[in-house]
C-alpha cells in the first residue's frame, strides 16, 4: 500500500499515512485517525492537504543513507563525473 505526506497547515505538521489509492483524506481528524495519533489542539475538522509526492510504495525512513550507488563505468552519472570510478 502506497504511503502519503499530508500537511495540516493551522499547525504545521507533517503526517506520512499509508492507504489505498483509491482512498481521500480530507481533514485532520481523519489523518489523526488512518496515522493512530491524537489530534491534539487542532479541530478534527481542520482541512488537510496531500503533498505532491507521488505516493511512495516504501516510507521514507526505510531508504537508508540515500546514497547514490557506487559505478565504474561511468554509466550512471554522464561519464565517470560522479567521482566514483
Amino acid at each position: 500500500m502506497p504511503t502519503y505526506d499530508y500537511l495540516c497547515e493551522e499547525n504545521g505538521q507533517q503526517v506520512e499515512v499509508r492507504h489505498r489509492m483509491s482512498e481521500e483524506i480530507h481533514t485532520w481528524g481523519e489523518l489523526c485517525e488512518r496515522a493512530g495519533i491524537d489530534c491534539g489542539d487542532t479541530p478534527a475538522t481542520t482541512p488537510v492537504k496531500k503533498l505532491a509526492t507521488g505516493g511512495q510504495l516504501v516510507k521514507s525512513s526505510s531508504l537508508g543513507s540515500g546514497a547514490a550507488p557506487a559505478c565504474n563505468t561511468g554509466g550512471c552519472c554522464g561519464g565517470g563525473m560522479c567521482g566514483l570510478d
